[in-house]
């Protein structure tokens, strides 16, 4: 009921009452009874704006093998939610998933965020953003890091996504594997022989490979062809390319492989292989050097997605963003581990060189 409908309905009201009151009195009495009721539709206006959101977070890597790296991500993506005013447990609670690197769980914890009714899900990298869209049409899904979101089918096209899927691609194309090639034949000149380990699980691996397949022809280099769906398929992979001889490793990024990282680098360094990765993160837990985006940043651009989400955008309308800079970054620890000698000229072209 609106307030001056309200008021003539009160108004009538006291005037066929049996109180004796004076006009002054009963005009007090109107606007106090008035003056409440208007206060009650003002709270709870304000109740309604301190809604509590739910969304959803769906991961195809761990938060136990590296509690540490999973809780940095998770803090950076709420400090981009807190620079919106989105504040943990006042204002919004985020309902984290994570498949512990075996992406067969993926669709199942996709179903439960559904089941929760969250208002957004953030699925990080390719595996976790494709579970999501199978599990719902309707909810908004913020993807980060996926690589190929067009050729996935996942958006209609990265200017006009078009469905309910947006956010952030891992690269500009599959053309950022085949420079982490180049990048390792430049840091290893001598190299002949380079195993490339990827995830048959992953829906974007077969494109990234068939790229990497283009650039080693050109470089005269021979691939020994490696697959795992996670840390289980590590020891066989590791025991094919000694067999294989391979003299360097180039890792196909993935969640599964990132959710035991420490493990990864750990069995390249033992097979004495220097690899080339597809983050900083990989390279500080000791890998050989990376090439590709800041992981950090990324989540942190995608707080302004669910911000813009949850204030009403649609996800068709918001354009997919690709990233701007990638990163070169090398670790001369394990360099000097490994006995390498790294060119001075791609040592200069770094963004960042770990002594």
């Amino acid at each position: 009921m609106r307030r001056r409908e309200f008021r003539l309905v009160l108004s009538s009201a006291v005037e066929g009452a049996s109180w004796r009151l004076n006009s002054s009195t009963r005009r007090e009495f109107i606007a106090l009874v008035v003056g409440g009721f208007a206060f009650s539709v003002d709270a709870h206006a304000q109740e309604h704006t301190r809604k509590v959101h739910r969304i959803g977070y769906l991961s195809g890597g761990s938060s136990t093998t590296n509690p540490r790296l999973a809780e940095a991500f998770r803090e950076v993506l709420r400090e981009g939610l807190r620079e919106f005013g989105w504040v943990e447990s006042q204002n919004i609670i985020t309902e984290y998933r994570y498949a512990d690197g075996q992406y067969d769980q993926l669709a199942e914890l996709a179903d439960e965020l559904v089941r929760l009714r969250v208002e957004v899900i953030v699925a990080n990298a390719t595996a976790a953003t494709v579970a999501a869209r199978k599990a719902t049409a309707t909810i908004p899904i913020v993807m980060r890091g996926v690589g190929d979101p067009v050729g996935l089918g996942l958006v209609a096209s990265l200017a006009h996504p078009g469905g309910n899927v947006t956010g952030l691609s891992h690269t500009v194309g599959m053309e950022t594997f085949g420079k982490q090639l180049e990048f390792l034949k430049e840091a290893v000149p001598k190299v002949g022989v380079v195993a490339i380990l990827s995830n048959p699980a992953n829906p974007v691996h077969v494109r990234a490979v068939d790229t990497i397949k283009g650039v080693a022809r050109s470089l005269g280099l021979e691939l020994l062809l490696q697959e795992a769906r996670g840390p289980k398929g590590f020891d066989s992979a590791f025991a094919a390319m000694a067999s294989g001889r391979a003299e360097a490793l180039l890792v196909v990024a993935d969640t599964a492989f990132f959710s035991d990282l420490a493990r990864l680098v750990e069995l390249a360094l033992r097979a004495r292989l220097p690899s080339v990765l597809g983050s900083r993160e990989e390279v500080e837990a000791g890998g050989f050097m990376s090439y590709g985006p800041n992981l950090a940043s990324q989540f942190r651009q995608a707080a302004t997605y669910v911000d813009k989400i949850l204030r009403g955008t649609k996800p068709a309308d918001l354009p997919v963003e690709q990233p701007t800079k990638f990163e070169l970054v090398i670790n001369l620890r394990t360099a000097r581990a490994l006995g390498l000698n790294v060119p001075p000229t791609l040592l200069a072209r770094a963004d960042e060189v770990i002594e």
